[in-house]
C-alpha cells in the first residue's frame, strides 16, 4: 500500500481518516522523501535545466547605509523606537489578557456543561418520583381489592350458613393469603403483588431470577462483579464511599420486584429501580428500553453512558461474600 502512494503520489481521504497522527506523521514523511528523491534524480539527469534556473535567478542589493555598510536595523535601538523592555512588557500583557479571555471562554463553558446535568438529573429524580408514586397507588389498590374480596367472603358465608360454604370461603382465603404471603399451594409458588420479607425475596431470586441467569456474566457461569446480592441502602453506599465517579453496583431491591443500581457521583449517590416483574428488565418508569438478561442492560448502559456522568469512566466492583443464599 505505501508503494502504490508512493508512486501515485496521493492518498484517499478515506484511508487518511482512519490514521491516526503518528502515522501521519510518517506517511507525510515518506511523501517528502519521495518528493526530494524526484528532484534530485530529475537534476542529475537534465544538469542543464539546473544552470539554467540559476542563470535566471533574480540579483538582490542590500540596502546601504550612510557609512557605506549594509543597512542593519535592531529593534529597539532606531530613533523613534519604544525601548526592547517596554515592548517585551507589551507583548506580554497582550498574551495575558488573551489567556485571560480564554480562561473565561472555558469557564463559561463550564458552567454551562454543569447547568446541563444538574437540570438532567432533576428530571430523571422527578420521573422517577412519578414512577414510584404510581406503584404506590397500585399497591394501595390491590390492598383494597384484598380486603373488599375478604369482606364479601365474610358476608358470603354468614349469608349461606352451611358447612359446604363456609369450606368454600375457607380454601378461597387461605388461597389469597397463600399469594400475599409467598407461601406455596400444591408446589406452586404465588408471587404476591410487593415483596413482604426476606424470604419472598430470595424465593423469588432462586424459582424466577436464577434460572434466566440475573447477576451472572453474559457468556460464563461466573458471578458478575456488579452484583452484590441482598444489601441495603446503606451498605451498597459504604461500599461506594471511597470509589471514584462512575463506579456502580448492582443490588437486589427489597420495595420491587428487581433490583436496584447505586453508582458514584461527585455530590453523592444516585440510586436507579430496575423492574424485573415481567419477562424483561428495564430502568422503572424512565427507560424505554427494554433487555433481555440483566447483563444486557447493564452493558448496554456501561457502552451508551446513560447512567454515567459525562467524563467518567464506569468501573465495575469486584464481588464480596454476601447472602449465600442466593449465590
Amino acid at each position: 500500500m505505501m508503494q502504490q502512494i508512493l508512486q501515485d503520489m496521493y492518498t484517499d481521504p478515506e484511508l487518511l481518516s482512519e490514521l491516526n497522527e503518528e502515522q501521519k506523521q510518517i506517511l507525510f514523511y515518506k511523501i517528502r522523501e519521495e518528493q526530494v528523491r524526484r528532484w534530485n534524480e530529475r537534476e542529475r539527469r537534465d544538469p542543464s535545466h539546473a544552470l539554467k534556473k540559476k542563470s535566471e535567478s533574480r540579483v538582490h542589493f542590500w540596502l546601504l547605509g550612510s557609512h557605506g555598510e549594509v543597512w542593519v536595523w535592531v529593534m529597539g535601538e532606531a530613533l523613534g523606537d519604544k525601548p526592547f523592555e517596554d515592548i517585551v512588557e507589551e507583548l506580554m500583557e497582550e498574551r495575558a489578557r488573551k489567556q485571560a479571555q480564554q480562561e473565561q471562554c472555558e469557564e463559561e463553558e463550564r458552567q454551562r456543561g454543569e447547568e446541563e446535568i444538574r437540570q438532567t438529573e432533576e428530571r430523571r429524580a422527578k420521573e422517577l418520583y412519578i414512577s414510584l408514586k404510581q406503584e404506590e397507588k397500585r399497591n394501595e389498590r390491590d390492598d383494597k381489592e384484598w380486603q373488599e374480596q375478604c369482606e364479601r367472603t365474610n358476608r358470603m358465608g354468614k349469608k349461606m350458613g352451611s358447612l359446604a360454604a363456609l369450606k368454600q370461603s375457607s380454601l378461597f382465603l387461605f388461597k389469597f393469603l397463600s399469594a400475599s404471603h409467598s407461601a406455596t399451594l400444591q408446589g406452586v409458588w404465588i408471587r404476591p403483588p410487593r415483596p413482604n420479607s426476606r424470604e419472598s425475596i430470595i424465593r423469588w431470586f432462586k424459582d424466577e431470577q436464577r434460572p434466566r441467569r440475573a447477576g451472572y456474566e453474559r457468556s460464563s457461569n461466573t458471578i458478575a462483579p456488579w452484583f452484590h446480592g441482598i444489601i441495603s441502602r446503606q451498605e451498597s453506599e459504604a461500599l461506594l464511599a471511597n470509589a471514584a465517579d462512575g463506579c456502580f453496583l448492582v443490588r437486589v431491591s427489597e420495595r420491587i420486584w428487581g433490583y436496584t443500581l447505586s453508582y458514584r457521583t461527585t455530590s453523592g449517590f444516585k440510586h436507579f429501580l430496575i423492574d424485573a416483574s415481567g419477562d424483561y428488565y428495564s430502568f422503572l418508569g424512565v427507560d424505554q428500553n427494554r433487555h433481555t438478561t440483566l447483563a444486557d442492560l447493564i452493558d448496554f448502559h456501561k457502552v451508551s453512558g446513560n447512567f454515567c456522568l459525562p467524563g467518567s469512566t464506569i468501573t465495575p466492583w469486584g464481588m464480596r461474600n454476601i447472602d449465600v443464599a442466593l449465590v
